[in-house]
């Protein structure tokens, strides 16, 4: 079972206070993944969204040639798979693997759709904070385009 303080650390629970926590702690399932596991594939059936408790998780795509491109590297307190619960996206679109023993925190897209019903201003402080993130990285994407296109 999952407590307050397990998961006050949480970015994408920051916001909360501690009867929100209380309330998203009941619904939180833990699950444990060894160095190297996958976590889901591309075209897999989606979840919910993943909230890193340890570890680091790589999000990559393969390429139509079927290389590997990672996209991005989760840490310890870090969330993903929140886009695919916003835009109601039935599969992934990418893979996630477990670089490190792993340790994720899983909201089901059940349960954030029944918090976006019972708990309303509980879900503006968590999609606030999606926001936020998200803002950060356009902003951090289009500072790498410039330095890419100024170097070329």
């Amino acid at each position: 079972m999952v407590t307050v303080s397990d998961i006050k650390t949480q970015k994408l629970l920051s916001e909360l206070d501690d009867s929100e926590l209380s309330v998203v702690a009941k619904k939180i399932s833990v699950e444990p993944y060894p160095k190297g596991a996958v976590i889901f594939r591309e075209g897999e059936p989606t979840r919910g969204i993943c909230l890193v408790n340890k570890g680091k998780v790589e999000i990559s795509k393969t390429t139509a040639d079927g290389w590997k491109q990672t996209l991005a590297v989760f840490t310890e307190h870090q969330f993903f798979g929140e886009m695919s619960v916003i835009e109601d996206r039935k599969h992934h679109s990418t893979n996630a693997t477990a670089l490190d023993a792993t340790e994720l925190y899983r909201i089901t897209t059940e349960d954030f759709r029944q918090f976006e019903q019972s708990e309303p201003m509980m879900m503006y402080k968590i999609m606030r904070t999606i926001a936020r993130m998200a803002s950060r990285n356009v902003h951090t994407m289009n500072e790498k385009l410039m330095k890419a296109l100024i170097s070329y």
